[in-house]
């Protein structure tokens, strides 16, 4: 038995009985006959709870969290503005952000004084609270989204998906990716938390209600 079959066969006896094999057949039970194979991540989950989850832990990353309705994005994100001085946006970001610059190749000299750039996301996962941008329209290259001290990002209720292995399909393999987990940070001196060394230092995420 190769040291592959060790691992599978451990892989197998953790698992029980009644789960899949790795064909993606059920297995016997202890009466002999086929038991049903139930894929827990497949279950729907409840949508408003996972919804909470996903604000839950984008907030313990030290990210702020606002939810609100589309009616009233536009003034929850001037709020989320409130006391920066200067905003940039992506092209293509549909919202009327009074004062703020459109990125039309702005230098990283010229992102590096801007003070927040408000960008759309490609979607949101509730389990690790983690916004991922594909740098689409509205979302801006990764400058944009890295040079500015405060990062708002939009994210809509029906892009927010339950875990990892759910939005990997969704994502396009050749499109750039940033998966963000809360303001940069890092530990690396001395294990003291320091943020806003390789990205913003503050990071509010807007959870928009569909409809």
């Amino acid at each position: 038995m190769s040291a592959r079959d060790d691992v599978l066969a451990a892989v197998r006896a953790a698992l029980g009985p009644n789960r899949e094999d790795s064909a993606g057949r059920g297995t016997a039970g202890a009466s002999g006959t086929a038991s049903p194979v139930v894929d827990d991540r497949h279950v729907p989950p409840d949508r408003a709870a996972m919804l909470d989850l996903f604000a839950e832990r984008v907030a313990d990353y030290r990210a702020t969290v606002t939810r609100c309705t589309a009616a009233d994005l536009a003034a929850t994100v001037a709020r989320a503005l409130a006391g920066a001085g200067t905003v940039v946006l992506p092209p293509g970001l549909d919202l009327d952000v009074p004062g703020a610059v459109v990125d039309d190749g702005l230098s990283s000299a010229e992102l590096d004084r801007i003070d927040a750039v408000v960008t759309a996301s490609a979607l949101g996962i509730a389990e690790t609270g983690t916004v991922v941008l594909d740098h689409g329209p509205g979302q801006g290259r990764r400058a944009v989204t890295l040079l500015p001290d405060l990062h708002v990002c939009v994210v809509g209720e029906g892009s927010v998906v339950r875990d990892v292995p759910d939005a990997v399909p969704l994502l396009d393999p050749l499109r750039p990716q940033t998966w963000i987990s809360g303001p940069s940070a890092t530990s690396d001196i001395e294990l003291d938390r320091v943020e806003g060394v390789h990205g913003p230092r503050r990071l509010h995420v807007v959870l928009v209600a569909d409809g």
